[in-house]
């Protein structure tokens, strides 16, 4: 079950993400999820397709969610939902993005900070040199090599999806 959690968590809580809307609401609600799971493995219940299972119970807790919050109409149903969210289009989003942010936190701290303030937080190189007392040309090599790695990484997650 820990495999579980590892491999599937963040991807889990990206694609919650998709519809709530709020970092911590979807990561409790992940959460929630994987304590169900454990409660019903552990009362003896078996799962056959565990993947399937964990998008289906997120999406319904998300869908609860936004129900009793009056996000929308409490007499909605997940297959309402489809043409405005498709779930395989989220869950995929939510494994790239997953990956993607995986390789970014894998970077040197220095490297991902430049890649992150220049990207992110729309800085330039010579905004960024002059936060880590850097020269300009430090800061181009940092996010050459985050570029690098991040390629690297998409091609992981290419060869994952249609290797």
């Amino acid at each position: 079950m820990d495999d579980a959690f590892r491999l599937y968590y963040r991807p889990l809580c990206l694609y919650a993400l998709h519809y709530l809307n709020n970092t911590e609401d979807a990561e409790d609600t992940v959460q929630d999820c994987f304590a169900e799971l454990w409660e019903h493995i552990n009362n003896g219940r078996m799962v056959s397709d565990l993947k399937s299972y964990l998008y289906s119970m997120t999406r319904n807790h998300c869908i609860d969610k936004l129900k009793k919050h009056s996000v929308i109409d409490p007499n909605i149903t997940p297959m309402d939902l489809a043409d405005e969210i498709s779930d395989e289009e989220c869950e995929e989003r939510a494994f790239i993005e997953a990956r993607l942010w995986t390789t970014i936190d894998s970077l040197p701290e220095r490297c991902r900070e430049a890649l992150l303030l220049s990207k992110r937080d729309g800085l330039k190189y010579e905004e960024i040199a002059k936060r880590q007392e850097v020269s300009v040309n430090t800061v181009k090599n940092q996010i050459s090599k985050a570029l690098k790695a991040l390629k690297e990484g998409g091609r992981r997650v290419y060869m994952f999806f249609f290797g």
